[in-house]
């Protein structure tokens, strides 16, 4: 490789997706840092004077679809975009969502906040696949490395997406933030165009069935259908537009719950009954299953930063610096630049732990990422004894509870990935795949309806229960993290080969 033509001794083609992502994350974290404010926040301030439940709802549905769109957004990638073009029509979607959130009506910001997901559901699971479309089946080494730097664009967005968008929403107007957080994303598509020739081949034509009679009339059928969903749409905006339908977010969102869950559960009992699965896929389909679970819990968790964290730190936490009051917002910088300062060392941990055969087994890093939680959410009660004691929080709380969130992620998040990738039979791997994301749906859409139950008058009039509300979370936290514990040798022994 030419060293002039190289991104840090990479393929070119990686510094485009590496800025993509970056401005993709900057619009997802600045976004999630103003959302859940801006909906329960006073009409009198700009902002749209929801109660918490209702925005809670609305925030955990928004969160949820952002992870379950990407599955129909790989599969029309794989079948006609191919993945070139859905992380650009992905790109375009996300602006504009962000552009529609920039007006202060309510219909356009819940049609934004629709464009979002469905563009998101397009970008972001086909970008990291143009990641490994860059490289050799052969150079796996190299395309580690090339994911690791990916992942520190992610990581480079969400750190400094917040502190712009909250500023800007906060303190001058919130649709400023949400249109700074679309200006972003306008930012990463350009750069994407301009320096599109960077990828070569990678990722141009979708799959295509070797029968071209066949692909003719399955691009007919798929046009068809794309018609039929873009008229519909378009007849759903003009409904709510002109209010001749409403929708109740907390009841979808709790309807959302038992259907993601009940067809987990389906999916698992069909697998496991009807499929031709020999004994040792059985075990570690059981194995996948637990893991779903304790994913789940932890995002249920983790999670709460856009949602609960974000209302405490707005209503219970002393933000002056001097007679600067900094946005509440900025408190969502810290876990991403978090995961930038320790994953270098727990990667270190790991080794360094490796070779003396104290290395922890991957379920035992599941339990620690839930005790990790736990523990984060055992400093929030501490914070909240201060709330109690008639005064308010010192942001070190916070940023204690963010630290030790980050430590539980980077125990569970790449982790568990891993470990379903190698566990799973290789022809159910993108259903695993995708059963994994589906915890994440599930628990981000918990922790929007947990939020509800933060609310302000209730809380004033008894701040206890503040205190109480967190001891739930530290209890189910704790308690999850020593059940995979204590299996956490038979789930070994049921992991076979795969450690």
């Amino acid at each position: 490789m030419n060293p002039s033509n190289s991104f840090f001794g990479h393929p070119r083609g990686l510094a485009t997706l590496f800025f993509t992502e970056m401005w993709e994350r900057f619009s997802y974290y600045g976004m999630r840092a103003l959302l859940l404010l801006f909906m329960v926040g006073s009409i009198d301030d700009g902002g749209m004077g929801l109660d918490v439940k209702t925005g809670g709802a609305v925030y955990g549905l928004y969160t949820m679809f952002v992870y379950l769109l990407s599955f129909p957004g790989g599969w029309l990638a794989d079948k006609f975009f191919g993945l070139r073009k859905s992380v650009f029509y992905g790109g375009c979607l996300i602006t504009l969502g962000h552009f529609c959130l920039a007006f202060p009506f309510t219909e356009s910001f819940f049609i934004g906040l629709l464009f979002i997901v469905m563009g998101t559901g397009l970008l972001k699971p086909n970008i990291s696949s143009l990641v490994g479309e860059l490289y050799a089946p052969t150079d796996q080494a190299k395309r580690d490395a090339g994911f690791s730097i990916f992942y520190m664009g992610i990581n480079i967005g969400a750190t400094i997406a917040p502190i712009i968008t909250s500023f800007l929403g906060e303190k001058i107007n919130w649709h400023y933030g949400f249109a700074a957080a679309g200006i972003g994303m306008l930012f990463g598509v350009i750069q994407y165009k301009v320096t599109e020739k960077n990828l070569g081949n990678a990722g141009l034509e979708p799959t295509k069935l070797s029968d071209p009679i066949l692909q003719q009339k399955r691009e007919k059928t798929f046009r068809s259908g794309l018609l039929i969903f873009g008229l519909l749409l378009v007849v759903f905006m003009i409904l709510l537009l002109t209010r001749l339908i409403t929708i109740d977010p907390i009841s979808v969102a709790k309807f959302s719950v038992y259907a993601i869950a009940g067809s987990v559960l389906i999916y698992f009992v069909y697998i496991l009954t009807f499929e031709k699965l020999n004994t040792e896929e059985k075990s570690k389909i059981k194995v996948i299953a637990m893991f779903f679970l304790a994913s789940f819990m932890f995002y249920a968790g983790y999670e709460q930063q856009g949602s609960t964290l974000s209302l405490f730190a707005d209503r219970y936490t002393d933000r002056f610096i001097g007679s600067f009051e900094f946005p509440a917002g900025w408190f969502q910088t810290v876990p991403a630049g978090a995961v930038i300062v320790f994953v270098p060392i727990f990667a270190w941990l790991w080794v360094w732990l490796a070779k003396r055969k104290l290395n922890p087994s991957t379920p035992v890093k599941l339990s620690m990422g839930l005790i990790f939680m736990g523990l984060g959410y055992l400093v929030m009660m501490g914070g909240s004894m201060i709330i109690v004691a008639g005064n308010k929080a010192l942001p070190t709380w916070l940023i204690f509870t963010y630290i030790f969130h980050t430590f539980g992620e980077i125990c569970l998040y790449p982790i568990g990935l891993s470990a379903v990738s190698k566990l799973s039979p290789k022809r159910f791997g993108g259903q695993m795949m995708g059963i994994w994301f589906m915890s994440l749906a599930l628990g981000n859409l918990v922790a929007g309806l947990f939020s509800g139950e933060f609310e302000e008058s209730a809380i004033t009039a008894n701040p206890q229960l503040l205190v109480d509300l967190f001891q739930r979370v530290v209890i189910v936290m704790l308690v999850s993290g020593g059940l995979v514990l204590i299996v956490s040798k038979r789930l070994k022994k049921l992991m076979g080969d795969i450690h």
